[in-house]
């Protein structure tokens, strides 16, 4: 028998039904208890509690000792009870003023006091140092252990966050906007939707120690980003060097340098030429030949015969690591 055919017809304004659901959803959750509102409650809802998280937001993250926010929250993100980071509850209509802010989870049954954070590795969830995993422990308290004959006190496990400092010194902090803008940290835009946590863009989707805000590592210093390019580098960035020569090439000053006289912007012009295979090279003889070259080089600089960038002799050598300006240290509290 042949497979059924459907053909399914939608009107015009079939993407703007969608986009209007999605923005209810976004703004409710699930406070219409699975029933959608009427247009009349959909906008007294609003009236009530949009002023509410527009003036009483909080911003919820989970934050390394150094003061990164290795994690800013977001609806979605789970808590340490399984459950939802937008089925706590989030809308205040007073900020509470006692510290710290408790979010208690709405679910009925769900004895989750606040909301609590509890990393992955990579897809997998990570274990206690009693071997079981974070749902096999009690969302009350200390988060003890329910595995029989476990005698497991509370959930603590070794695993290693990104920013090299083990999950237990990690610490959740759910502040107001002004507590927020007082560590130097970004706030972004008000916003109506529920449960926004800490997002305030894209970049506060990834690891405190991959965002190049205040929140996270900072952006790198000027001289990590005008280090020369070399063959040990990133392909992409191998690739566009002539595109990036062309820009340097616009820039005023280094025009000025060239008009001079000075080869500011072919200083790494022989490394690249070095990086070449030469013709019937083996593998072996490139390899050592770049070995040669980069021992030289290393030796040269602690005669401190390469002084100035616009030397013509070879440089070499893997690009430095950047360990974040003074502004981003100073912001995420690094030492």
């Amino acid at each position: 028998m042949a497979e059924r055919q459907y053909h399914l017809k939608f009107g015009g304004n079939a993407a703007a039904s969608v986009d209007a659901y999605l923005e209810y959803k976004r703004i409710v959750g699930d406070d219409d208890g699975g029933k959608l509102f009427s247009p009349e409650e959909y906008e007294e809802y609003k009236k009530r509690v949009l002023p509410q998280r527009l003036e009483n937001r909080v911003y919820t993250a989970w934050t390394a000792p150094s003061g990164m926010d290795c994690k800013l929250i977001g609806p979605e993100t789970p808590c340490f009870c399984t459950h939802r980071y937008r089925q706590h509850k989030t809308d205040f209509q007073t900020i509470p003023a006692e510290r710290p802010i408790l979010l208690p989870c709405k679910v009925k049954g769900c004895k989750c006091s606040s909301y609590h954070y509890v990393p992955l590795n990579g897809t997998q969830p990570i274990r206690c140092s009693c071997k079981h995993y974070a749902d096999d422990h009690s969302e009350v308290g200390a988060y003890k252990c329910r595995k029989d004959g476990c005698k497991c006190p509370g959930f603590k496990s070794s695993f290693t966050c990104g920013c090299g400092e083990p999950t237990y010194v990690h610490h959740m902090v759910t502040e107001t906007k002004e507590e927020r803008l007082a560590r130097g940290h970004p706030v972004g835009e008000d916003v109506p939707y529920q449960a926004m946590g800490g997002l305030t863009g894209f970049s506060s989707l990834m690891d405190g120690y991959m965002r190049l805000d205040p929140s996270g590592a900072g952006a790198p210093p000027i001289e990590f980003l005008d280090q020369p390019i070399t063959s040990a580098d990133h392909p992409f960035l191998k690739a566009n060097v002539q595109s990036i020569k062309a820009h340097q090439l616009a820039r005023g000053p280094v025009r000025k340098a060239i008009q001079g006289g000075s080869a500011e912007v072919d200083h790494d012009l022989a490394e690249r030429m070095s990086a070449m295979r030469r013709p019937g090279e083996s593998d072996m003889d490139y390899f050592e030949r770049r070995y040669q070259e980069r021992q030289k080089a290393e030796r040269m600089k602690s005669r401190g015969a390469i002084a100035a960038p616009g030397s013509s002799k070879l440089q070499t050598g893997v690009r430095k690591t950047a360990t974040g300006s003074s502004k981003g240290r100073a912001a995420s509290g690094g030492k």
